[in-house]
Order: C-alpha cells, then sequence, then structure tokens
C-alpha cells in the first residue's frame, strides 16, 4: 500500500509539537532555547507529561512561536492534519524533509 500523499493525523498536542520540531530539523534544546524556557520544560510537552493548552499563555504563544506555526491556527486546531508524507523502502518519510517519521533531530 503506497500512503504517498497522505498527512499524518494527530491526535494530541505533543505529537504536533514533536512532528514541527522534527521537520523543521530542531532538537528539543533549540526549540526550548528559542522559547527562552528550560529543556525539560519543553521536553515534558513533548512527552505529553505538561498540556500545551493549560500552561500560562505566554509559554504556549513561545513554543508555538519557537516552531513557527500560527498562534491561532494552533489554538482552533489545524496542525490536527500534519506534514504530507511519502512512502519509501525505508518506510515512511516528510514529504518536505526526506525524514523519517520515526526519526528524531540528535
Amino acid at each position: 500500500m503506497n500512503l504517498s500523499g497522505f498527512q499524518m493525523c494527530h491526535f494530541d498536542n505533543k505529537s504536533i509539537l514533536r512532528e514541527k520540531r522534527v521537520v523543521l530539523g530542531m532538537t528539543q534544546q533549540q526549540v526550548a532555547d528559542k522559547a527562552h524556557i528550560v529543556l525539560q520544560q519543553y521536553q515534558k510537552f513533548e512527552s505529553g507529561e505538561r498540556n500545551i493548552m493549560t500552561c500560562s499563555f505566554q509559554i504556549a504563544c513561545r513554543i508555538i512561536e519557537a516552531l513557527e506555526m500560527d498562534i491561532t491556527a494552533f489554538f482552533h486546531g489545524d496542525y490536527v492534519f500534519g506534514e504530507e508524507v511519502c512512502f519509501s523502502a525505508d518506510g515512511l518519510k516528510y514529504k518536505k524533509t526526506g525524514k523519517s517519521t520515526n526519526e528524531d533531530v540528535e
């Protein structure tokens, strides 16, 4: 089955954050630095230990902007459908970057 042209569907905000970070080629530390928060804070959002929808508005905005997303679009759920994927011999990859959907940024 060829899944090229399909998009990932996100059922939670943590997967949206991770996908955007990976597609941008950023480490968790780089996102944290750009958002002016400590690494452990960001890691808790991406792991699901903390919910970006219930944190302070200021922190949420800084993280969303660090990931080059539109704040209004994020809060209205416009990122539920993620990046377009394509199928390769190595598995699913993001069409935009060619990175594996299972890969992380080191």
